[in-house]
């Protein structure tokens, strides 16, 4: 959020449920129809589908085994339903034919509180064999079922592109293909993670076509250094969520008053350690590490770059960072600096792209031009912008608002519109009071600028 932004009406939150519906047509395989070992099949806890749950025997090595019958070879997304009544995570090894992945499966409150899990895998035509096995001497959780959503290459975002990574100067596909990704910011998590539930993220993905969508997690206004374990668990969440839907997730470390995101380092250091190690096996992330730095040098915040990459690194070696730039992401335009001390003074890593924020009522053809020159020398990625003030507020600037979206589209530069909630300001898209019950596809509640980022949206990438 930009920098007039920092007071915000305080909103009620709403804690919707939030299960995923997979975005494509889906295959669902009953736990208790698989093959068990170490476990039982029990229906003693509300919630299940089917006619029960596998209950593993609290042993490694416990395991269900799902036989699939796929019709062709190609990308698919498995998601488990599972309930973890305990505090402790519940890891399990999903071995899908030859390849196996770890994945988290912590704890979601009781036994009768059931949440989804998704990865995505690459399945034989005819017979496949998914074996869910446990890794400690917890055994596993409560599993439900399986749901398996396959398609072609270009069935979601996901699917059709995979694990990113930036070559050159430009965000590329597994393939290596230059791809540009399109879609919206989540408002601050404190105060709309409301509008974030199972019908909105579902009309994002499926209405929308969004590619990508920005969990927008702030650290201060009431965010994560009042409740650390409530806010990264929103994030957990929020992450599982895009990842079912087969959206790409930026997970956007919110800094902004204070300027400084050194003043951060330490949580920034145990957050995206949890992070990185609990998703690192997943293909769909990108990590912004400071949202809008502001009234400190390019060097500070290199140094903060420096300092955190390393531990975001050491879990997981693959998924791009965004580092943000000088004077709220601004590549120091904001302060009257330039590109070049960037250019002139890289940070000290690779797979990494740098980001830029723009507001087209407020900013006109000097940032245009900044953003112009730097794509064309240092990785871009437009993790912010709004068709209104720099306020986030005020009347929208449609004609210059399409120059850079028109620029953006030249040169690949990925983009996340400012923001998806039903917060009063023009530059939120829905009109007040439509969370968290909507509608939230088409237009009839959308404000202005909601209605013109969702047609852009719309028109996808040629990936």
């Amino acid at each position: 959020m930009h920098r007039s932004m920092r007071l915000a009406a305080l909103a009620a939150i709403v804690i919707a449920s939030l299960h995923a519906a997979p975005a494509q047509a889906a295959t669902t395989y009953e736990a208790e129809s698989a093959t068990i070992s170490q476990g039982v099949a029990e229906s003693n806890h509300a919630g299940y589908s089917g006619t029960g749950f596998v209950n593993y025997a609290n042993v490694t090595g416990s395991y269900v085994e799902f036989t699939l019958d796929n019709a062709t070879a190609g990308p698919a997304t498995l998601t488990f339903r599972y309930a973890n009544g305990t505090t402790a995570n519940r890891p399990m090894a999903i071995a899908v034919n030859d390849t196996t992945t770890t994945k988290d499966f912590p704890g979601t409150g009781a036994w009768a509180t059931w949440q989804e899990t998704s990865l995505t895998t690459t399945l034989n035509a005819g017979a496949n064999t998914v074996r869910a096995t446990a890794t400690t001497s917890g055994g596993g959780p409560n599993l439900d079922r399986l749901t398996v959503s396959t398609g072609s290459a270009g069935g979601t975002p996901v699917q059709a592109n995979g694990q990113l990574r930036v070559c050159g100067v430009k965000l590329c596909n597994e393939q290596g293909k230059q791809i540009q990704l399109r879609g919206m910011s989540s408002h601050g998590l404190q105060w709309y993670y409301q509008c974030l539930n199972t019908a909105s993220l579902d009309a994002l993905a499926g209405d929308w076509k969004a590619d990508v969508l920005r969990i927008s997690m702030y650290i201060q206004e009431d965010g994560y250094e009042t409740n650390p374990r409530l806010f990264t668990d929103r994030v957990h969440n929020l992450i599982e969520q895009a990842t079912a839907r087969g959206m790409y997730a930026i997970v956007d470390w919110h800094m902004l008053t204070p300027g400084d995101p050194n003043y951060n380092l330490s949580r920034a250091r145990t957050f995206f350690t949890e992070i990185a190690q609990r998703h690192n096996g997943k293909n769909n992330l990108l990590y912004e590490i400071a949202n809008e730095p502001n009234g400190v040098s390019w060097s500070t915040i290199r140094n903060y770059a420096n300092q955190l990459i390393p531990v975001i690194r050491q879990y997981d070696p693959e998924t791009p960072i965004l580092v943000g730039t000088r004077a709220w992401s601004s590549l120091g335009v904001s302060d009257g600096a330039s590109e070049t001390e960037i250019i002139n003074n890289p940070v000290s890593a690779t797979n990494i792209m740098y980001t830029f924020h723009f507001y087209a009522a407020s900013h006109g053809t000097e940032y245009l031009n900044t953003l112009s020159r730097a794509a064309d020398r240092i990785p871009m990625f437009v993790t912010e912008f709004g068709t209104q003030t720099a306020s986030g507020d005020g009347g929208n600037n449609f004609t210059r608002s399409q120059q850079y979206v028109d620029l953006m589209a030249q040169k690949k530069i990925s983009w996340v519109n400012w923001n998806y909630s039903d917060d009063m300001r023009s530059g939120a898209v829905f009109t007040q009071g439509t969370c968290p019950n909507g509608p939230f596809a088409g237009t009839s509640r959308l404000k202005p600028a909601g209605v013109w980022v969702r047609d852009r949206i719309r028109t996808a990438d040629d990936f």
